[in-house]
């Protein structure tokens, strides 16, 4: 899959979103936890929700991201089904939002987001009490605790640059070299890609990746062949096996 190179220009144009969970025990009927997170201020909202799916998604932009910070230029996800989707597809689309999907096996274009869900787990497992079962309630005193500035309101007015214009340039010449980098990187990796066009009504086979871990002499590493049903974008198939039922991989 080519490469999805992120370019961050002003402050809430760029989050970054991703689930956390399942949590064991749940916390008043809670299971996950939905984070956003903005990739220039590193500002991070989060919600604590019953299952991961779409609705919840919508909802996090519909009631915090959309009404506080405004409308973001794109929005990072990984290939999860909670992210792509028609529903969520459509109302990116009606806001003009660009939906970028972090590239496999390349960890690094959604790592903001890692960052902070590592950050936000290991305060919750500081605050929670012996059983557990209060996360959901603690999740704002984490929040309010990941927010807080690591200097002091004065020390930080004295590092602050006053020549605003000066800063500004600083600010584009920066944009502008990682940008020619990151298109020149883009370039040189999406040579190694190899397309592949696939059509609804196409047989084709799976690969089985555990058995490099576990080969068995007489097991083929191909199974299927499956039907397709259905193209989704950033690399997902809907498949049809042998009984008729549906499921979803990735082929990226």
């Amino acid at each position: 899959m080519p490469l999805n190179p992120i370019l961050e220009v002003e402050i809430f144009d760029v989050w970054g979103i991703d689930f956390m969970g399942p949590f064991k025990p749940s916390s008043n009927g809670h299971n996950y936890i939905l984070v956003a997170v903005d990739y220039v201020s590193k500002w991070i909202e989060a919600i604590p929700c019953p299952t991961c799916d779409a609705k919840v998604v919508i909802k996090l932009f519909r009631t915090i991201i959309f009404p506080r910070f405004g409308i973001p230029r794109v929005v990072i996800s990984d290939g999860g089904s909670h992210f792509i989707n028609k529903v969520f597809e459509k109302l990116m689309r009606s806001h003009g939002v660009k939906h970028k999907v972090a590239t496999p096996y390349h960890p690094q274009t959604s790592g903001q987001v890692e960052v902070s869900n590592r950050q936000i787990k290991a305060i919750l497992e500081k605050t929670v009490s012996f059983t557990r079962k209060d996360w959901a309630a603690r999740l704002d005193e984490a929040l309010w605790a990941y927010r807080q500035p690591t200097k002091p309101p004065l020390e930080a007015q004295e590092r602050r640059v006053m020549n605003l214009f000066e800063l500004e340039e600083i600010r584009m010449n920066a944009y502008e070299n990682s940008r020619i980098y990151k298109m020149r990187t883009k370039a040189a990796h999406d040579k190694l890609i190899r397309l592949k066009d696939f059509k609804v009504g196409d047989s084709v086979l799976l690969y089985n990746s555990k058995l490099r871990l576990f080969p068995g002499k007489l097991r083929s590493k191909w199974a299927g062949p499956f039907k397709i049903h259905e193209v989704l974008p950033y690399g997902s198939l809907t498949l049809l096996n042998q009984e008729g039922k549906e499921f979803t991989v990735k082929w990226t």
